[in-house]
């Protein structure tokens, strides 16, 4: 086979790949092999290219019993890591100057171990959520069948304790079925015609209690009494019922919540025309070190104030997927003793006019 045509063929191939004959020298690369392995390999002992063990064990089964190997090889870039999965593949049709050659090619696994990894800590984290109240609830039926039997002022105090961690669980159990509703609905665009101003209304209306409990004074500025927008109003509402009785719980007893919308005649990330809600405290703000973070599922800023205030820890998360449905985005700002501010950017229809 021509050296031209062979170059020709790995150059088509859409991931790095490069041929080693039983000379075991590199005969041909394309670009993408080139880039991943920053040098010209070409004319090059493999060996002198590819120093991994497990990379260089497998090209020399390859060309010694003409089957199938696959390695591990893990590419740095100085700051990380990349894991590479290497498939070293037999061929014989490259003429009488190269009877043997192997096809080595190269497929970034970074994406897939990450989802796993996401998977195990996920996993972990449910266990580890679900482990503490259950704890609870044993201890104290063991105390309450033993020792406290007939101690009705402590069978009282367990009983409200137990009733608390059962309604935990209830709610991460509510949340983590809510997180998987929306995360396979995500790539679903919501059509349906909604009054955006109507639905923070009356969501403030919902959360009124709590603010009253509270003393905390509830706001809502709108340039307009109505605004029609493309969504799902429930999981809208269970997005603004998150951020707003977040804002309630951690902007602290006696503030202020104020809920902004804003109309924006085109969004540079949206590149469409977009409005924009702000859901503002006057809070001790959030360490701008957790910013980036807040969004993780059962990430706390504060993980003992949560627990308490009864958060489960998934709340903006499912939020973050309901919005992403939307086609929209979630933006924090924070500084640490002067509140925060969540922002759902939503997009618009050209032309739609507000009432």
């Amino acid at each position: 086979m021509p050296q031209a045509l062979v170059e020709d063929l790995l150059g088509a191939v859409p991931l790095p790949a490069l041929v080693v004959t039983s000379g075991e020298r590199i005969i041909a690369a394309n670009a993408d092999a080139d880039k991943l392995l920053g040098v010209s390999v070409v004319g090059r002992h493999f060996t002198n290219v590819l120093r991994q063990p497990s990379v260089i064990a497998a090209i020399e089964s390859a060309l010694n019993d003409g089957g199938e190997h696959h390695a591990r090889h893990m590419v740095s870039n100085g700051a990380s890591d990349t894991p590479m999965e290497v498939t070293c593949r037999h061929i014989s049709a490259l003429g009488p100057e190269y009877p043997s050659a192997v096809v080595v090619s190269f497929q970034d696994r970074a994406d897939v171990e990450q989802a796993g990894q996401m998977r195990r800590d996920f996993v972990a984290n449910v266990s580890h959520e679900l482990r503490t109240p259950l704890t609870s609830l044993i201890g104290f039926i063991d105390t309450l069948r033993g020792a406290a039997r007939d101690d009705e002022t402590a069978r009282d105090r367990f009983l409200n304790i137990m009733e608390g961690e059962a309604s935990r669980m209830n709610r991460l159990v509510g949340d983590l079925l809510s997180l998987s509703r929306v995360e396979a609905e995500e790539r679903v665009r919501p059509t349906k015609q909604l009054d955006l101003v109507g639905l923070l209304a009356s969501t403030l209306t919902s959360m009124t209690p709590l603010a009253e409990s509270t003393n905390v004074n509830l706001t809502l500025n709108s340039p307009h009494p109505s605004l029609q927008i493309s969504g799902d109003p429930d999981q809208l509402r269970q997005v603004f019922t998150n951020l707003i009785e977040n804002a309630i719980k951690y902007g602290g007893t006696g503030g202020q919540v104020t809920v902004e919308l804003n109309e924006i005649a085109r969004d540079p990330a949206l590149r469409l025309p977009a409005v924009e809600v702000r859901v503002i405290d006057q809070g001790p703000g959030i360490d701008s070190i957790h910013l980036p973070r807040l969004t993780e599922r059962f990430y706390r800023a504060d993980n003992h104030r949560s627990r308490q205030l009864g958060g489960t820890g998934l709340g903006l998360a499912i939020a973050k997927h309901i919005v992403n449905r939307h086609r929209g985005r979630l933006k924090v700002e924070s500084e640490k003793g002067k509140g925060a501010t969540f922002m759902v950017i939503l997009p618009r229809q050209e032309g739609a006019a507000p009432a």
